[in-house]
């Protein structure tokens, strides 16, 4: 079944039994020598050659002195090289060890100060070789047989190509991408186009400007002979523009298709609040993969067919009537570009909220019940395997059931806390209070423990860092209804509804046996659907 395929391809960040290694820790956590210093801004200048597969350029680093230390870890992935860093003018000595390289600054690193570090390097970068799941630069062709070239490097790092500090605690407040390419090829990136250079040599250089803070993976180049079209979206905060950018033989089929993301954009600025990135735009790119979330650019591969490449996760109809990559990948805007984790450990926080906006998609323009449907439809390609929660420290992520596990976990929450508008209103308050930041789980736990006044850390406990789901077990007891939690943590607590002859009831569940008069065991019932828990009946 293609269902139980994607499951598996959902599952590609699953943990398996390895070892780790040093390189591990210099890539995963917050070294001293990155800890000492605090991003504030990137230039990055390329050249991207589509005929020798080669980036080449620099990228200049501003950033201010938190700790007056003088070794500073910059990240680039093998093959590609540094070939010098330059401060105040000054080539520095560096040392490498394997994906990292340790640079001996000369100037005194005094607290408050703002420096720059300019990086310059080169080299034929990793290809994907499955895009978007393994790391790389996709470098294909159009119809006509002209360049079609993106990147995809989350998780394996966006030093797959180019220098940076890959860690995802840190974001620089703004950036400039300027990317050099042979005519008639367009690149775009990230944010608002300042200028178009030409040169001589018959290439020109796209500048973008990002005027909000960007996480590393988000950086985007995507490089083709596309055609452009777009328009204004009226939106909490004013207008909004939407642009597309598609290879020019699908011009006409995307100005159909691309309807899909002003309805998008209603639905979730309705549940999340506005969009996150007034100033840097909207734009949809059309790429030789099957998308990404890459910030103000997501990237669209999905063939111009609804569903996820013609296919419904959910098995109901509903995921057959949106693009699942316009909507999933668009939903990251809010959930991974606007709310970013710290430690790719915490995968979730992007993956389960976005997957879940699927669900409030549907929710906004088919009604509550076709919301409904969707997710608990999709439950079928669940596999609770592992933990959803990774590896802190060591860039391993949790289980692929962030995704429709992890949207079932809050569409759960949703019918536990029972009161849409109040869920409503903590969704956009959560995007105004973690607005442009990075966060944990511990954070964003601690926030809707806070906001929904329900006592949830076994809730969590139980769905985020055990692979068991909560069993409700009942039985017959001197003829009336027994009831108890198993396969749960210590001291869980969640109540469920179940409905008898037209009659609601009730029932809070604990971890030991109880024992109701208000259900007959004898007469059929019926569970709440929406809490995604499992049944077993003892009688």
């Amino acid at each position: 079944m293609y269902l139980a395929l994607l499951g598996i391809l959902l599952s590609q960040g699953n943990l398996s039994a390895q070892e780790f290694t040093r390189q591990d820790t210099l890539r995963g956590s917050v070294t001293p020598e990155r800890a000492w210093w605090d991003l504030v801004y990137y230039d990055l200048d390329i050249q991207v050659d589509p005929d020798a597969r080669t980036i080449a350029g620099k990228n200049t680093i501003y950033y201010t002195v938190l700790s007056p230390k003088q070794v500073m870890q910059i990240d680039l992935q093998e093959p590609m090289e540094i070939e010098a860093f330059v401060q105040d003018g000054k080539k520095l000595t560096y040392i490498r060890e394997g994906n990292v390289y340790f640079v001996q600054l000369e100037k005194n690193q005094r607290i408050g100060d703002l420096n720059a570090l300019e990086v310059s390097y080169g080299g034929v970068p990793v290809v994907s070789t499955n895009p978007p799941w393994s790391g790389g630069i996709t470098w294909s062709t159009d119809s006509n047989g002209k360049p079609f070239i993106a990147n995809s490097n989350q998780g394996d790092g966006a030093s797959l190509w180019w220098p940076c500090k890959d860690h995802m605690y840190d974001e620089p407040d703004s950036m400039q991408i300027s990317v050099r390419v042979p005519q008639p090829l367009m690149n775009i990136s990230n944010g608002r186009l300042r200028k178009v250079v030409e040169h001589p040599d018959n290439t020109r250089t796209f500048q973008w400007y990002v005027d909000n803070p960007i996480n590393n993976y988000g950086v985007n180049i995507s490089i083709a002979d596309y055609a452009q079209f777009g328009e204004i979206y009226q939106g909490e905060k004013g207008p909004l523009t939407l642009d597309y950018f598609v290879l020019r033989e699908n011009l006409e089929k995307a100005k159909e298709h691309f309807k899909d993301a002003p309805k998008m954009m209603r639905a979730f600025e309705y549940w999340f609040g506005p969009y996150p990135f007034y100033e840097d735009g909207f734009k949809l790119i059309e790429v030789p993969y099957l998308g990404m979330e890459h910030q103000s650019a997501v990237t669209y591969g999905n063939k111009y067919q609804k569903g996820y490449l013609g296919k419904d996760f959910s098995g109901t109809g509903w995921g057959m009537t949106f693009d699942y990559i316009i909507i999933h990948e668009a939903g990251h805007e809010w959930f991974a570009n606007n709310i970013t984790y710290k430690d790719i450990a915490d995968m979730w926080i992007h993956e389960s909220f976005t997957t879940y906006s699927e669900g409030l998609f549907v929710d906004y323009h088919y009604g509550k019940q076709a919301g409904n449907e969707y997710l608990i439809g999709a439950r079928q390609v669940i596999q609770n395997d592992k933990p959803i929660i990774g590896i802190y420290d060591l860039n391993q992520r949790g289980s692929g059931d962030m995704y429709f596990k992890g949207a079932n976990i809050l569409h759960t929450l949703r019918h536990w806390i029972n009161d849409d508008e109040k869920w409503r209103q903590m969704l956009r308050l959560m995007n105004r209070e973690f607005y442009h930041s990075t966060t944990t789980t511990q954070e964003v736990e601690n926030f809707l423990i806070r906001e929904s006044g329900l006592p949830l850390g076994p809730f969590f406990d139980q769905y985020l860092r055990t692979a068991d789901i909560p069993t409700l077990e009942w039985k017959t007891e001197n003829g009336k209804l027994a009831y108890r939690w198993t396969e749960t943590v210590e001291g869980f607590y969640m109540p469920i509804r179940l409905v008898q002859e037209e009659t609601i009831h009730t029932l809070h569940v604990l971890n030991e046996w109880q024992v109701t008069d208000r259900v007959d065991p004898q007469v059929p019932f019926e569970l709440d659907p929406n809490m995604y828990i499992f049944e077993k009946n003892t009688r």
